[in-house]
């Protein structure tokens, strides 16, 4: 049913025809934004507890007084009710649910098993390489601590294949006792991939595998009177033994589990999730969801477990700080999409009550931090819209900021605020291709004009205020971008470092101001504006970094599993360059000769 409808909508004759089955409902405002997502055994019976005769608590109330619509998708189960439900709050985001704001996927190891001598690696993204992902970790200092203590005690490479490839005598990890030298032949396949495979049983956490087959690699190289080899070994031994002596195991029980509890200060929810893997506190997270006024904790609790593991599937425990509701859907929904059987508890005793309680502490210590900082950004949103003279305070701000030197790897990046803060998971790069080099207004230009044109077609949420990073160049280009786009009237503003590039001498460019604003050093609307702008330049600056090392270092194609130097030459040839390779559609790439579409596909994967 269209937004040309929406007059139409009768909710009598809409609930006599409702089906009774399970599914999932969605109401929707006069714009046909969804407004709202849940999930029913009897869609009939649930819907209509929304327009019944009785009273609502006071956010339901609001939800029905802007609701204009009801559509519904019938389900065969309800664990696919709830699967489709946390998939369509994910990517519909509707105000009056409960939802998780993530602000990016957790870090993974990656092992090239598949390699003659495989590599492990840092990895965040889609899991889609040949190998094994151990993790997932919860944060990348955790990934890193854990490949520095393999790479010392086994000796495995964490350098990249186009280093690897094209040694011709060992590098300093060798010469550190750090690395076998697989690249120059200075270790056997054999031995690699044993010390490779107990390597990945560290990772997993089997250390008590390890050990005992660590001593017996060295009872039989004593035996063979290798002692060289057996005092080596000998010496892994200890290490892992030292290893496994620092950290604490909790009873004793060598579990996998996930902890998860919420707290609440100021309106303001905390989750926080503890990873335990065979009985060792692994690491920590604290979330923030986005929450209406008037939602319980346990409302949080259930919304939250079946959002954070939809994607990236549960323990086989997860321990609940309270109670959730419809426990053995929930359990059902995920052993479904996990892969294998969960159990959901609380009410615990002995050590996992130790557990919860630690993690309580953690969330009541986050919810605390975390509403003294919201009425603090409150504070200077009513501060940014006095100053730019905004109807109210702006929901959601945009940033632009340009990097490159010289005019080489121009970056742009747009990073996204709103009154929780930061919202990392929707920021967003650009390499810009189109503008001259050094043409920062160009640049400008096409950011804005490739941004807000595709959440124009996408009919994606828009910013109440843009801010662009420079001066009155930087905003007119900003500006004509957005009216041929037809957002002429979303307010827009540019930020420009004052006299001597000082703090607090920022000045601020206006459409409809001949002169720029100069708030001074002491204003709250400036430090949020100088914070949202330092972190574009940030984001920008990292992305420009990485951008410039990949064009002078090496080509990204060197990466791409299958493609050597034969075809690559042949690829930047037909194409004209590497600009033209990354122009090219999956279509094109798969034209070449020797290029199949799992090849392409790839190739194509490796430049977006």
């Amino acid at each position: 049913m269209g937004a040309d409808r929406t007059e139409d909508f009768n909710p009598g004759k809409f609930l006599e025809s409702l089906t009774r089955s399970c599914g999932v409902y969605r109401m929707l405002d006069g714009k046909n934004a969804v407004l709202y997502v849940g999930k029913a055994k009897n869609l009939r019976r649930r819907v209509a507890s929304y327009f019944g005769s009785r009273s609502h608590q006071p956010r339901i109330q609001k939800l029905m007084n802007r609701t204009r619509r009801v559509e519904v998708t019938v389900t065969e189960t309800e664990q696919e009710a709830l699967l489709l439900e946390c998939n369509l709050i994910k990517r519909h985001k509707p105000r009056f649910n409960i939802y998780l704001r993530d602000d990016k996927s957790y870090p993974y190891i990656y092992a090239t098993t598949r390699d003659p001598f495989p590599r492990f690696a840092f990895h965040r993204g889609a899991r889609r390489g040949k190998g094994r992902y151990l993790g997932p970790y919860s944060n990348a200092a955790a990934v890193r601590s854990a490949l520095g203590q393999a790479q010392k005690l086994f000796r495995i490479r964490l350098c990249e294949d186009s280093y690897f490839r094209y040694r011709e005598r060992p590098c300093l990890q060798y010469q550190l006792d750090r690395c076998t030298a697989p690249c120059v032949g200075l270790v056997s396949e054999e031995e690699y991939a044993a010390d490779a495979s107990q390597a990945l049983l560290f990772l997993e956490g089997k250390n008590e595998a390890v050990l005992e087959d660590l001593l017996g690699r060295m009872e039989r190289a004593a035996e063979e009177l290798d002692y060289e080899r057996a005092a080596l070994l000998r010496d892994r031994v200890a290490a892992l033994q030292r290893i496994q002596a620092s950290q604490s195991v909790a009873g004793g029980a060598a579990r996998d589990l996930d902890v998860v509890a919420v707290a609440e200060s100021g309106g303001v929810f905390c989750v926080a999730v503890l990873w335990i893997r065979r009985g060792t506190l692994t690491g920590s997270r604290l979330f923030f969801p986005r929450v209406v006024p008037g939602v319980e904790s346990g409302e949080v609790l259930g919304a939250f477990i079946s959002q954070h593991y939809f994607e990236r599937g549960a323990p086989r425990e997860v321990i609940s700080g309270g109670p959730v509701s419809r426990r053995d859907l929930l359990e059902s929904a995920l052993g479904m999409q996990s892969g294998h059987r969960v159990a959901v508890r609380w009410n615990v005793r002995g050590w996992r009550r130790r557990w919860v309680e630690l993690a309580r502490r953690n969330a009541d210590a986050g919810a605390l931090q975390q509403a003294a900082g919201a009425r603090g950004l409150a504070s200077q949103l009513k501060a940014l819209a006095r100053e730019l003279r905004l109807m109210r305070p702006p929901e959601r701000i945009e940033c632009f900021d340009i990097s490159h030197t010289g005019g080489e790897s121009p970056v742009a990046s747009c990073v996204v605020f709103s009154p929780e803060g930061a919202s990392r998971s929707e920021y967003r790069r650009f390499n810009i291709r189109g503008a001259d080099s050094g043409d920062d207004y160009g640049a400008i230009s096409e950011a804005v004009r490739r941004r807000y044109g595709r959440l124009v077609r996408e009919e994606s949420p828009l910013p109440e205020l843009l801010l662009i990073d420079g001066g009155r160049g930087q905003l007119n280009a900003a500006r004509a971008e957005l009216e041929a786009l037809g957002l002429s009237s979303m307010p827009v503003a540019a930020v420009a470092k004052g006299f001597g590039r000082r703090e607090g001498r920022e000045r601020i460019y206006m459409p409809d101001l001949a002169r720029p604003l100069i708030p001074g050093s002491g204003s709250a609307a400036l430090k949020l504006i100088a914070r949202i702008r330092d972190e574009a330049h940030r984001f920008a600056l990292e992305g420009h970094r990485r951008r410039r090392h990949g064009a002078r270092k090496s080509s990204v194609l060197e990466e791409v599993p299958g493609l050597g130097p034969k075809r690559r030459r042949q690829l930047l040839r037909h194409f004209g360059g590497l600009r033209g390779v990354e122009a090219a559609p999956v279509e094109d790439l798969r034209k070449l000769p020797g290029i199949g579409p799992e090849l392409a596909q790839r190739i194509y994967g490796a430049l977006h």
